[in-house]
């Protein structure tokens, strides 16, 4: 049916084609929207920061001297919630944990590999606002991961702001 040569260059074509759709398969997967984690209380940053406008540093006190933003203690949230919105069910489940002395399990969103040396101190300090890697947060009811946060995204952020790019700023 086929000759030998042209058997041959039906195998090669056909492994050119999977190759590729391998290769797009690949790029649809990485470039899919991180999920959105459900978290023990619906916390909506739409409604602190941007309905209310709570700055960020407010419920994230240690961003600007701390490697981790952090999240705020139960006493920061029921400090404003012992009367505000009080008797809503999601700030029941707050009282709960307050009432235990337990912080709230919150699910981490961002996370990067081990290797990287993070800081959003350093960040901070240089005006560079939350929402330049965190994404619209102001806007959202349910946090999710905005940006890639890939070596090759972080990268173009230091080249467009001109911070240092020397591999040991990030890597260790």
């Amino acid at each position: 049916m086929f000759s030998r040569g042209s058997r041959i260059d039906h195998i090669i074509l056909s492994g050119i084609i999977l190759a590729g759709l391998l290769f797009i398969f690949y790029l649809l997967a990485r470039s899919a929207k991180a999920p959105t984690p459900v978290q023990p209380i619906a916390y909506s940053h739409r409604i602190h920061a941007g309905e209310s406008k709570l700055p960020c540093l407010f419920c994230h006190r240690n961003a600007d001297r701390s490697p981790v933003a952090g999240v705020p203690a139960v006493r920061v949230c029921m400090g404003c919630h012992q009367i505000t919105a009080a008797q809503k069910p999601e700030i029941l489940k707050l009282k709960g944990y307050w009432d235990k002395g337990e912080p709230v399990p919150w699910v981490r969103v961002h996370r990067l590999p081990g290797h990287v040396r993070f800081t959003h101190k350093r960040h901070v300090r240089k005006d560079i606002a939350c929402q330049t890697c965190h994404g619209p947060i102001e806007t959202m009811d349910r946090v999710r991961q905005w940006a890639p946060l890939s070596m090759g995204w972080c990268v173009k952020c230091h080249e467009k702001n001109g911070a240092d790019r020397d591999c040991l700023v990030c890597h260790h």
